[in-house]
């Protein structure tokens, strides 16, 4: 089924009633039969609006306190049945079902009951939608067909739209409005697992960080990686000497069965040294992950936010606003941002700080926050809070130990500008285009290798972590895309090293990728060119490797 859907029949259950009586005259003067339940069906027929109960229609009663209403196939029925599908038909037929056309519902008020003083778990259960989400999701599956409402500010828009459509909805609204009403769920479904995770233990807390949602994959190594050289500027020392200072003992390391402890190296600023205003105490895994979401944000000049999960990013975003940019990095991958750590690199406003305490969240950091938003924080008890410094004094250099000795290098320092882009390709890339390779490489610099990043509009979304080959990297950052219904058409792909084969570019071709950043260096460059041009793809190389291990 394609184009404009005419509004016939309307089911409205809501909790926040803002806008609802004037939604239903208007549905009721244009001819629509509108089901409601309980509340809500009381408020519209005290209007003078004509409703049928949905009880009337499922043969059952409200039972179990109203836990149990629109959980019936007369319901979900009308909303999943293809008009097209002659089977769907027959079975509606047969079954006694009328299609239902479009769908305004939202959620039991979950987040501002648990954000009320001395709300019981009790009382945070019974404002657990279930008929809801249920219905959202149901109809918004079949957004060919049915459109979805979840918020009264939506409602002139959806007037309007029918006023100069003949009481009809276009295949496009009904689109955006399913998109909409899936983010609204995630959000919900987020908020009460955030909730959930405030009530277990550390030890319980730590069986959940174990779990895959996405559960297990194969992968299998057909990358041929070629080595390169690159010359150090500046020589490393003959002798390194350096002295560190026992700040305070962790509860365990990586796992429970490790001691370990914080020592400083007598440098002021950086994570070693942040402020702690908020939470419970620092683990070991937090400082890694806060000392990779740190170094994240600050490689951008533009307000930046970043989400990271186990020193990788699962959403980066730029904004105007500390709000905007969250939104646009946890939109990359809602579920992976449980258990993350969130940094910002401007003063955190209230505004941001309400958004980031609907997910769980195990740290955040930023250069400062307003007394508002600290007084957000403190309602979630255990949320650590950190304001950082820029390292005062730093040496420059990066110490990891292995067996026998030390390994020591630079850091990574490097930052692209658009003057040091060698564009390879025939196409030559549009200015939002040259902005966008530039923030997905800046991005790409802090993820794992093999790494590949997607992008689109100033935020991440797709990345593709520390895979044995790039290839496999690519389809990750598409897979994470396409399950949270990114648009990667059109985006910008970022590689931390050169394409040893052009089945990287083909790959991203398929996908729809607009433009490619990478290094270049392979001997198999050309091959990776020819296919960027068969391809009509922008292909733009840096002379730089950003491999991170």
């Amino acid at each position: 089924m394609s184009g404009n859907v005419k509004i016939k029949r309307a089911l409205i259950s809501v909790s926040d009633k803002a806008g609802i009586v004037e939604l239903a005259q208007y549905l009721q003067l244009n001819g629509v039969e509108i089901l409601s339940t309980g509340g809500t069906a009381r408020s519209l027929r005290e209007s003078g609006v004509a409703v049928t109960d949905v009880s009337e229609v499922t043969g059952f009663p409200e039972m179990m306190d109203g836990r149990v209403k629109t959980l019936h196939p007369k319901v979900h029925g009308a909303f999943l049945a293809l008009r097209d599908n002659a089977e769907h038909v027959a079975a509606m037929e047969q079954h006694g079902i009328e299609p239902i056309d479009l769908v305004v519902v939202n959620l039991y008020p979950f987040e501002e009951t648990i954000a009320k003083e001395g709300v019981s778990l009790e009382e945070a259960i019974e404002n657990i939608d279930i008929g809801g989400p249920a219905m959202i999701r149901s109809a918004s599956k079949n957004w060919r067909s049915v459109a979805v409402v979840t918020d009264p500010r939506l409602y002139p828009d959806l007037v309007a739209e029918m006023k100069e459509n003949d009481g009809s909805l276009s295949m496009e609204t009904r689109k955006r409005l399913a998109t909409l009403a899936y983010t609204r769920t995630a959000s919900y479904d987020l908020a009460i697992s955030s909730y959930l995770a405030e009530q277990l233990s550390d030890d319980e807390l730590e069986q959940l960080e174990q779990f895959n949602p996405l559960g297990d994959m194969m992968f299998i190594d057909t990358d041929d990686d070629e080595g390169e050289e690159y010359d150090l500027s500046n020589p490393l020392p003959p002798t390194l000497d350096s002295i560190l200072d026992k700040v305070t003992d962790l509860r365990y390391g990586e796992n429970p069965h490790q001691k370990a402890a914080l020592y400083t190296t007598g440098n002021e600023g950086g994570i070693a040294n942040a402020e702690q205003l908020l939470g419970k105490e620092m683990s070991y895994n937090n400082y890694v992950d806060a000392e990779a979401a740190w170094n994240l944000v600050q490689d951008f000049d533009d307000l930046a936010v970043a989400i990271i999960k186990h020193t990788n990013p699962s959403g980066v975003g730029l904004g105007s606003t500390n709000l905007e940019a969250y939104e646009r990095a946890l939109a990359t991958d809602p579920v992976s941002a449980f258990g993350g750590i969130v940094a910002f690199n401007r003063t955190v406003d209230a505004e941001a700080a309400e958004a980031v305490i609907k997910v769980f969240t195990e740290v955040v950091v930023a250069p400062d926050f307003s007394p508002q938003a600290l007084a957000v924080f403190e309602t979630k008890k255990n949320l650590r809070v950190l304001r950082v410094h820029p390292e005062m004094g730093a040496t420059g250099l990066e110490v990891r130990q292995i067996t026998g000795g030390m390994l020591v290098q630079q850091t990574d320092s490097h930052r692209l500008t658009e003057d040091m882009l060698r564009i390879v390709s025939n196409r030559r890339p549009t200015d939002d285009e040259v902005r966008e390779m530039l923030f997905a490489w800046t991005v790409c610099k802090h993820v794992k290798s093999n790494a590949i990043v997607l992008s689109a509009g100033g935020r991440t979304i797709g990345v593709g972590a520390g895979q044995m080959n790039r290839v496999d990297s690519v389809r990750i950052a598409a897979m994470r895309a396409e399950r949270f219904e990114l648009p990667v058409n059109g985006s910008v792909l970022a590689s931390d090293a050169f394409f040893p084969f052009r089945d990287n570019v083909d790959e991203a071709a398929r996908m729809g990728v607009a433009a490619i950043i990478q290094p270049g260096g392979s001997v198999k460059d050309e091959e990776s060119i020819d296919a960027a041009n068969e391809h009509g793809i922008v292909m733009a190389f840096t002379g730089v490797r950003h491999f991170k291990h």
